[in-house]
């Protein structure tokens, strides 16, 4: 066997779990997504009055797709394309990061490299391993949606460039690995390119000029600076055209090739973008292992709070536009509602809406937080912090602890920011009130992720990084996306995101809330209790 197949087999092995969840998560959403198409929206009627009303508010347009044609195909595209494409682009940036930035960090890249391997093989194993994943990617989703009985052009077209988007992320990752010093700087570069290449997506369709009868969009030219944007002018089911993802594989394709240009000239473990010098001795602040938590995770925090308070402010500027639509068409009104669970007016509705987004945005946060004590005990400096006086539990109690209240600060940062929205609009008073239960109500959902996170890692810890993502990747699409695919109610509840309080009159329902805090403490107990009797884990 030559050495390029045994990289390429350690890859496809090292991958065997995580790779088929995004592949089939992806599929899945594809074919579900036919499903809640053809219940919601079964008469053209339905699919004019929501192209319609996207079409006159254009914040809607930001989480959407491109309007192409009110045909059962074209309007699946303009649901859920985007977001084929979004998951696409984050499994093929996790990729890239992994096996080259992620493998030199933890000293096996060197080890590599040492071979007749080389330096190069490694790095182009990685890039054929990607092309490929996106290749599967591509052809699962595809015959998802032909089982649905949609054209075989447009499915095998919609396949493909949520698979070009992915190409192109795979570049932006690769390159990311070698300007960065670290896999958690180049993971942060590559999402917050992969979140303005998303929004700027979202522009280029809002600024753009709609047709005549309002089933079609002409995008604006933002959306040709984006992959996200590259992928939907290709327009499924529509015109079909086949060139502008050929755009997505190209720039993929060349960044790839420069970033092995780039690790050809620059020594082992070093980076283009120097890294910040640290102090020559640390502040009083740091003498805690809890402080230490803090300051290995405030960037990412801030990141995601930043991300919060901009859903805070578009759930009521969006809320005080919602009435401007004609008729207050109720198409709108009922797969809004289906999304919220709330049963009060529009505006209550979207608000529920998007703080649901904001409790996944959360549950993330928490998330990556917790996530980095694997990363310490995988590389090994957290046997440094545990020959202190410092034990186990409380080294695990201090990331939870941190993890529940970043999930906190981003809940804090959106209902400030929803607020002010609220005021500078105008808006009705009792607004303020369905904005605090929605936000307290996402704080403790996504805290129960900042607990299910810690328990896989004292249970898999190998698996945790995974597992811990996986879980809320299926939490957010039962949430979601489960209503508006038709799936039995039972589904959707099986989300913290989907059961949190609502207002109801002038009470509140507080639906699953109980459930929600017995799970936190239930988990974070049964969390501690076990990790006394855990080892260490380290490596990969």
């Amino acid at each position: 066997m030559s050495r390029f197949a045994v990289l390429l087999q350690q890859r496809l092995r090292r991958d065997r779990v995580q790779l088929p969840l995004w592949i089939l998560s992806t599929a899945l959403m594809a074919f579900a997504g036919y499903a809640g198409v053809s219940q919601s929206y079964a008469t053209l009627a339905d699919r004019q009055n929501i192209l319609a009303a996207a079409l006159a508010n254009p914040v809607i347009l930001m989480f959407r797709g491109l309007p192409s044609g009110t045909s059962e195909g074209a309007f699946l595209a303009f649901e859920i394309l985007p977001w084929l494409a979004f998951l696409a682009a984050l499994m093929s940036t996790f990729l890239a990061v992994r096996h080259t930035r992620g493998d030199e960090e933890a000293g096996r890249a060197e080890l590599v490299w040492a071979t007749p391997a080389g330096r190069r093989l490694p790095t182009l194993a990685t890039i054929v391993h990607g092309l490929l994943a996106n290749v599967v990617l591509a052809l699962l989703t595809s015959l998802a949606l032909i089982a649905t009985s949609l054209p075989a052009a447009g499915s095998w077209l919609a396949g493909a460039a949520a698979a070009s988007c992915g190409v192109a992320f795979l570049g932006i990752g690769l390159l990311a690995a070698q300007l960065m010093r670290t896999s958690r700087g180049a993971n942060s570069l590559t999402v917050w390119v992969l979140v303005g290449t998303f929004l700027v997506r979202g522009i280029g369709s809002a600024a753009g000029t709609p047709s005549d009868d309002l089933s079609s969009m002409t995008s604006a030219w933002p959306v040709w600076l984006s992959p996200f944007g590259w992928a939907e002018q290709t327009r499924p089911y529509d015109a079909d055209l086949a060139w502008p993802m050929l755009l997505g594989l190209v720039f993929g394709l060349v960044l790839a090739g420069a970033s092995v240009a780039l690790q050809s000239v620059r020594d082992i473990d070093a980076s283009f973008v120097a890294e910040r010098r640290g102090r020559a001795s640390a502040r009083a602040a740091l003498a805690s292992p809890h402080a230490l938590v803090w300051r290995l995770t405030a960037g990412s925090i801030i990141g995601w709070a930043v991300g919060g308070a901009i859903t805070g402010i578009l759930a009521t500027t969006l809320s005080g536009l919602v009435d401007q639509i004609s008729g207050e068409n109720p198409a709108v009104s009922e797969i809004l509602e289906k999304i919220g669970g709330a049963t009060g007016g529009l505006d209550e509705v979207v608000v529920t809406v998007f703080f649901t987004l904001l409790g996944i945005l959360a549950a993330c946060c928490a998330v990556q937080t917790v996530v980095r004590a694997r990363q310490e005990e995988a590389r090994g400096t957290a046997e440094a912090v545990l020959a202190t006086p410092i034990g186990r539990v409380r080294w695990l109690a201090d990331y939870m602890i941190v993890g529940v209240v970043a999930v906190l600060i981003v809940i804090a940062a959106a209902v400030l920011a929803a607020w002010i929205g609220v005021w500078a609009n105008g808006g009705d008073d009792s607004l303020y009130r369905i904005v605090a239960v929605a936000g307290l109500g996402q704080a403790v959902a996504a805290a129960v992720f900042a607990v299910l996170a810690a328990l896989v890692f004292v249970l898999a810890p190998r698996a945790t990084t995974a597992l811990a993502w996986s879980l809320v990747l299926l939490a957010a699409m039962l949430g979601m996306f489960g209503p508006l695919f038709g799936l039995p109610e039972w589904t959707a509840n099986i989300s913290p995101f989907a059961v949190t309080p609502v207002v109801d009159g002038s009470g509140v329902d507080v639906r699953g809330l109980w459930w929600l805090v017995l799970a936190l403490a239930a988990g974070g107990a049964a969390t501690l209790t076990l990790m006394r009797r855990r080892e260490l884990a380290p490596g990969a």
